[in-house]
């Protein structure tokens, strides 16, 4: 098997970029931070110092209650899932991992396996910090691994034990413990690399503990506390901060919250209750804004976020440490948001990434992620919300909402976080259509938005038709990387072949383009202007969109405005895979399983249609999950924009 390079997190290359990213204050965290790792390789290697002989079993209260009211579709969930496990199969981002046998589900080296490139990262012989992953590309993208080592993949064996008693599950649950503690001593190995990592699987340990109860052994219990203690220490000596604070800090508090309900008194220094739950009541506020949109541009992300402070919430709220009462408006804003712009199945548009993350989990794909949590936010609130399409065991931590909270119609803004979206009748169809005229992304780096400023997405009777490409992949996507997330892979328009923002890295921008709503007027013909500065200072031009429902559809008018006369530009429409696109003239047919289903009229003939291509720069892609990506017509059109502006028509 491959080894790792050992050389350090990046190039240089890679730690220029970054630092024009960073203010006085951060450079100087991140100096103190470098010497800290440098000690604690050293100082903090090795379970003894962690190693915890109280009996005492660390129990989040009011889970194992709440699991135990499973209704029978979910108790079938949780017991197809656990089964999955116990035969050896486990499925994330896109991939399915060697299957294994039975009788020996947790080998040592599955907790370094890369399922894609049969590579092996490097183990508990190599110092965490010495683990060069993010230029890494012959073992592949360090999501794989990271995604086993949340182990949350026991949480469906854990609550197969609290709902059955399931003798077969509650020995797999030990044995991978035992195994997971033998391979990966602190702070050794890619399993201790990254805060949210540490989090999630403190998390998911914590479910089992307080899903199995008296059940585990108390070897196991023992095993765990000592995990916990670990991971707590950890988390608390390097917290993400500045321009790493993102849903990575979300996650970090939540799970240094969760550890001191569990396990007061740790003998290590770790975060208390009181100050974790400060700061997570904190991020929410910040990560959450007051419209209900994620600060991060991305509804996943969003609801990961949420999915977290709701736990905490729940937990908190239970051992007495509740959360500020702010928070729970937060979710409230949260649940109103996911009402808005989901479709009639319970999916959300792909905008920004998504990598898929979890934090109560039975495995398999969730296209209806989001929707579940804002079922989840409304259960625990005991409001009106979404109802979840399927089972899952995160419904039945947190129940289901007071009542079903009908989908809106109508013209509606989130100005905070910059989407206007209509959903209604346009001709004898039902269309949800958002436009995007918000932020890039959150903090300095932006790290997870798209340069998708005053991008289209439209589902046509709950098909989604004109969509975001999605994500495909983080560290190991490399040109692929950049394409999914650059401007010509969205429904907007190109200044040439540039990208509004610029890209500085598979995490960062060197440039951002500002956007803003123009005009906003309601009614049977609304109407919407948004604008954006992103050529500005490349091309000296302001690209400005106009959207206007008339009864012969849709009208888009495109106008680049600024000095210098027209330019030439790309204007892109982006179909489902499922779609097919043909050329007639200056229209495009757009026909799927039903017949057609939008006819777009250009400015002129100047339009073609892409579908795949080997290379990242041109292509029709989708991305309907991390790590895959298939082909699906690309309508675009070439021309010459000025300020008179060019007319699209979208025939519904």
């Amino acid at each position: 098997m491959t080894r790792a390079a050992t050389s350090g997190h990046g190039s240089i290359d890679w730690y220029i970029k970054r630092l024009r990213s960073m203010g006085p204050r951060e450079i100087l965290h991140r100096v103190s931070e470098r010497a800290k790792k440098s000690a604690s390789r050293r100082r903090h290697q090795g379970w003894a110092p962690f190693v915890d002989v109280a009996t005492t079993l660390p129990v989040l209260p009011s889970i194992r209650e709440a699991a135990s009211s499973a209704d029978n579709e979910t108790r079938e969930a949780i017991r197809r899932a656990a089964g999955a496990v116990l035969d050896g199969r486990f499925e994330a981002l896109g991939a399915a991992w060697p299957k294994r046998a039975p009788e020996a589900l947790f080998p040592a080296d599955i907790w370094r396996l890369d399922p894609v490139t049969g590579g092996l990262w490097p183990g508990k012989d190599v110092y965490t910090f010495d683990i060069g992953y993010r230029r890494e590309r012959t073992l592949g993208d360090v999501k794989y691994v990271w995604e086993f080592q949340r182990l949350q993949f026991l949480q469906p064996l854990a609550a197969s034990v609290c709902l059955t008693g399931d003798a077969t599950a509650l020995a797999a649950i030990e044995e991978a413990i035992a195994s997971w503690y033998e391979a990966n001593p602190p702070f050794m190995g890619i399993a201790w690399n990254s805060g949210i990592e540490l989090a999630l699987r403190a998390i998911s340990l914590l479910l089992v503990t307080s899903l199995c109860g008296e059940a585990l052994s108390a070897e196991t219990v023992t095993r765990v506390r000592t995990i916990l203690g670990a991971h707590a220490y950890w988390l608390a000596r390097f917290p993400s901060r500045f321009s790493s604070a993102n849903n990575h800090l979300i996650a970090e508090l939540a799970g240094e919250f969760l550890i001191a309900v569990a396990m007061p008194g740790l003998a290590k220094p770790a975060a208390s209750a009181r100050a974790a739950g400060a700061g997570l009541a904190r991020e929410i506020l910040d990560q959450i804004l007051p419209d209900g949109v994620g600060a991060e541009q991305s509804p996943t992300y969003a609801a990961f976020s949420v999915e977290l402070v709701l736990l905490a919430a729940k937990v908190g709220r239970a051992a007495g440490h509740p959360l500020p009462r702010e928070a729970d408006e937060r979710l409230a804003r949260f649940i109103d948001f996911v009402a808005w712009i989901a479709n009639p199945d319970g999916t959300l548009p792909a905008i920004g990434d998504d990598d898929e993350g979890r934090v109560i989990a039975l495995g398999g794909p969730e296209p209806g992620y989001a929707t579940s949590v804002a079922s989840g936010a409304a259960g625990y609130l005991g409001v009106p919300g979404p109802v979840a399409k399927d089972a899952t065991l995160r419904g039945a931590v947190f129940g289901p909402p007071a009542a079903v909270l009908a989908a809106p119609s109508g013209l509606h803004t989130f100005d905070t976080g910059g989407y206007s979206v209509f959903r209604g009748e346009q001709g004898a169809k039902e269309i949800l259509l958002v436009l995007d005229h918000g932020p890039l992304g959150y903090l300095s780096i932006a790290a997870h938005g798209h340069a998708d400023a005053l991008s289209v997405i439209l589902s046509i009777d709950g098909e989604p038709v004109l969509v975001d490409p999605g994500t495909f992949a983080y560290h190991a996507g490399g040109a692929w990387r950049d394409w999914f997330r650059g401007t010509r892979a969205h429904n907007t328009l190109a200044v040439g072949d540039a990208d509004q923002s610029i890209i500085a890295g598979a995490f960062n921008w060197s440039h951002k383009a500002r956007a803003k709503l123009d005009e906003r007027i309601e009614g049977a013909e609304w109407r919407l202007r948004a604008s954006h500065d992103g050529y500005q200072g490349r091309f000296g031009k302001r690209h400005e969109r106009m959207l206007a429902a008339a009864a012969d559809g849709i009208h888009i008018v495109d106008r680049l405005i600024g000095p210098g006369g027209a330019a030439d530009a790309e204007v892109t429409f982006q179909l489902a895979a499922e779609l097919k696109a043909k050329v007639d003239g200056k229209a495009v047919s757009v026909t799927g399983a039903r017949g057609t289903v939008l006819r777009i009229v250009c400015p002129d003939d100047a339009v073609s249609i892409a579908r795949g291509g080997e290379e990242a720069s041109g292509g029709g892609w989708v991305s309907p999950s991390f790590g895959t990506r298939q082909p699906a017509d690309r309508i675009s059109w070439r021309g010459r924009v000025g300020e008179e502006g060019v007319r699209f028509l979208l025939e519904i």
